[in-house]
C-alpha cells in the first residue's frame, strides 16, 4: 500500500508538470536579421573580375597569392603563435564553455546528501555526597538523494541558451577578426620590409653612383678644370644619400622586430635576412555586395550580438510571470548506520512550486526597456559595421585603381630621369654644363627610382587592405 500511494503521488505531480509544459510558451520577440542598406554593386568595381568560388583563393591561404614562401611560413606562425590570437582562441572556448551551462540548466539537476551526527541530552540532580551531573548520549545518520528540475515554461532558459550560443558564434567571428588582422598586419610589415630591402639596394647602387662622381670631380679639380665648390658639392650629395640608407637600416629594424612579436617571438631572436624582392601584385576579384555580409567576420559578430541583444528582451519579459520548480527527494534516517538502510526508516518527498512577484517598483519593466535599447544599440552597430565595410572596400577599390595608374606614369618618370641623368653628366664630363646641372638631375633620377619602388610597393600593401576589406578573400560565402 506504502508503494502504490507513492507512485500514485509521483504520477500526480508528473501529470501536471507535462501540463504545464504543454500550456507553456516562449515570450519575447523572434529574432530577424536587421535590414541594411540595399547596394547591388560596388561604385568603384567597373572593369573588375567577378568573384567565382572556383577562383585561385580557394586553393589556398590568401597569402600565398603574393608568390613569396617566407611570407608564406610566416603567416602560417601566427595561426599559432600570435599572442592577440590566442587570446581570441581562449575567449571563443570560454563562450562555448557558457553554451554548455546554459544548455544544462534546462536538464535535472540531482544531489546526493550525507551527515552523521552526536548529541548529548544532559539531566541534574543532588545526592548526599553533593551536586552529581549525567545525561544521554545519541547518534544520527542521515542519507538522501534529491533532486531539482525548472521547467522552461517561458521559454527564458530556451533563450538563454540561444543568446550563449549566439554570443560563441560572435566569439568564433572575433577570433576569425583577430586571426585575419593579425596575417594582414604580418603582410604588410613583410611586404613593406623587402620594399625597405629594394630601397636600400636602389641607394647603395646610386652611392656607389655618386662615389664614382665624386671620384671623377676630384680628378677634375686635380686638374684645375673644375673648381672646389663642385667636389664640396659631390660629397655633401654622397653624405646625404649615405644618411638616407642609414634610416632605410633602421626602418628595417623597426619591421622586423614587429613581425617577430607577430609570429609570437621575442625580436632578440628574430632574424629576417635580405632577399631580392618580387613585387606581386595579385589580381582581386569582387563579387556582388551582398556576399559581403557574409564573409567580414567584424559584420558577422556584429549580426551575432543583435541576436544575443534579441534572446536577453526575452528573458527580461518572462520576469512578468510565475517561475515554477519541481523538487523530488527520498532518504533515511537512523540512529545506528546498520538501521540506515531498513526500509521503516525511509522518507520521501515530491513538491511543485510557483513564485510570483507581485511588487517591485518597475524594475522588470525597467529591465525589458533597458534590453530593448541594448538591442537597439546592436542593431546601429551592425549597420554602422556593414557601412564601414562597404566603405572600406570601395576606398580600396578606387585605390587600387589609382595606384596602378600612377605606377604606369612613375615608371615613364623614372625611365626619362635616368636618361637626363646619363646626358647632363657625359656634357659635364666634357665641359659644356656646371656641376650643379649634374646635382640636380642625380636628385631627380634618384627621386623618381624610388617613387617607382614605392609606387609598387603601396599596390601590394593596398592588395592586402582589398583583400582584408573583402573579408580575408572571395570565396563563397557559405
Amino acid at each position: 500500500m506504502y508503494k502504490e500511494l507513492k507512485l500514485r503521488h509521483c504520477h500526480c505531480v508528473m501529470a501536471a508538470a507535462l501540463a504545464l509544459l504543454a500550456t507553456g510558451c516562449a515570450v519575447g520577440p523572434d529574432y530577424k536579421r536587421p535590414a541594411t542598406v540595399d547596394v547591388s554593386t560596388f561604385k568603384e568595381a567597373e572593369g573588375w573580375v567577378p568573384a567565382t568560388p572556383a577562383d585561385a583563393l580557394e586553393r589556398g591561404p590568401w597569402w600565398t597569392l603574393f608568390g613569396d614562401p617566407v611570407l608564406d611560413q610566416l603567416a602560417s606562425r601566427v595561426e599559432v603563435s600570435n599572442q592577440n590570437v590566442a587570446l581570441a582562441v581562449a575567449a571563443y572556448a570560454q563562450a562555448r564553455a557558457l553554451v554548455r551551462e546554459q544548455r544544462a540548466s534546462l536538464f535535472p539537476s540531482v544531489t546526493l546528501d550525507g551527515g552523521a551526527s552526536r548529541s548529548k541530552s544532559s539531566s541534574s540532580g543532588s545526592s548526599s555526597t553533593g551536586a552529581g551531573a549525567g545525561g544521554r548520549i545519541g547518534n544520527n545518520y542521515q542519507l538522501s538523494i534529491g533532486g531539482s528540475w525548472e521547467p522552461d515554461v517561458w521559454g527564458r532558459l530556451g533563450r538563454a541558451v540561444d543568446g550563449a550560443s549566439a554570443g560563441a558564434q560572435a566569439s568564433a567571428a572575433d577570433l576569425a577578426s583577430a586571426r585575419l588582422s593579425a596575417q594582414g598586419e604580418l603582410a604588410v610589415n613583410y611586404l613593406s620590409l623587402r620594399q625597405t630591402d629594394a630601397q636600400k639596394a636602389l641607394l647603395e647602387s646610386t652611392i656607389a653612383g655618386y662615389q664614382r662622381a665624386l671620384e671623377i670631380t676630384q680628378n677634375r679639380y686635380a686638374a684645375s678644370i673644375s673648381a672646389k665648390t663642385d667636389v664640396l658639392q659631390a660629397q655633401t650629395q654622397l653624405a646625404n644619400a649615405r644618411a638616407e640608407a642609414a634610416g632605410l637600416v633602421r626602418q628595417r629594424a623597426q619591421l622586423e622586430h614587429a613581425i617577430a612579436v607577430l609570429v609570437g617571438e621575442a625580436p632578440g631572436n628574430f632574424t629576417l635576412a635580405p632577399s631580392d624582392w618580387k613585387p606581386v601584385v595579385p589580381e582581386v576579384p569582387v563579387g556582388v555586395p551582398s556576399t559581403l555580409l557574409q564573409r567580414r567576420p567584424d559584420i558577422a559578430a556584429a549580426e551575432r550580438r543583435v541576436a544575443v541583444a534579441n534572446e536577453q528582451i526575452g528573458i527580461a519579459k518572462s520576469a512578468y510571470y510565475p517561475s515554477l520548480s519541481l523538487s523530488a527527494s527520498a532518504g533515511s534516517g537512523a540512529s545506528r548506520l546498520a538501521d540506515l538502510f531498513k526500509a521503516s526508516s525511509s522518507v520521501w518527498s515530491l513538491g511543485i512550486s510557483a513564485a510570483q512577484v507581485l511588487f517591485n517598483a518597475g524594475a522588470t519593466g525597467a529591465r525589458v526597456e533597458g534590453a530593448q535599447a541594448s538591442h537597439e544599440q546592436a542593431v546601429a552597430r551592425y549597420r554602422q559595421a556593414v557601412l564601414a565595410a562597404f566603405q572600406d572596400v570601395e576606398d580600396q577599390l578606387s585605390a587600387t585603381r589609382v595606384l596602378q595608374v600612377q605606377q604606369d606614369l612613375r615608371r615613364q618618370a623614372s625611365d626619362a630621369a635616368d636618361q637626363v641623368e646619363q646626358q647632363v653628366f657625359n656634357r659635364y664630363r666634357s665641359g659644356q654644363v656646371g656641376y650643379t646641372e649634374v646635382i640636380t638631375a642625380q636628385a631627380t633620377a634618384l627621386s623618381a627610382r624610388r617613387a617607382l619602388v614605392q609606387a609598387l610597393a603601396d599596390r601590394q600593401t593596398t592588395a592586402v587592405a582589398l583583400i582584408q576589406s573583402l573579408g580575408g578573400g572571395w570565396q563563397d560565402g557559405r
